[in-house]
């Protein structure tokens, strides 16, 4: 009933730039959280970054000050800017969200969008 929609990866030279989209969709009652996960072939999903809908942010310490995390005015679609992208933050990005639907509050996931940092 709840959907999240991915955009905006692709293959990017070292030192580019890359502007990732996620919207959520569907019965949505309220959205408490929502962000990036990464997950790099061998290695375990981790936390990029993430945003409150009262706007505070989180930022994994190999991105701080090269990725910025927002949202829209109505907090189902949060984006993720990459600026001076390197090759290890090459892997699959999943966006997550932290929402209610339905009365019950649960974590939702989309499906993962590519980014390779490859000259």
């Amino acid at each position: 009933q709840v959907r999240l929609v991915e955009s905006g990866g692709g293959l990017v030279q070292p030192g580019g730039s890359l502007r990732l989209s996620c919207a959520a969709s569907g019965r949505v009652s309220g959205v408490v959280a929502m962000g990036w996960y990464l997950q790099a072939p061998g290695k375990q999903r981790e936390l990029v970054a993430s945003i409150t809908s009262g706007g505070n942010t989180n930022y994994a310490g190999s991105v701080k000050g090269r990725f910025t995390i927002s949202g829209d005015n109505a907090k189902t679609t949060v984006y993720l800017q990459m600026n001076a992208v390197k090759p290890e933050d090459t892997a699959v990005y999943y966006c997550f969200a932290d929402l209610v639907s339905d009365w019950l509050m649960g974590k939702y996931w989309g499906q993962g969008t590519q980014v390779t940092v490859s000259s």
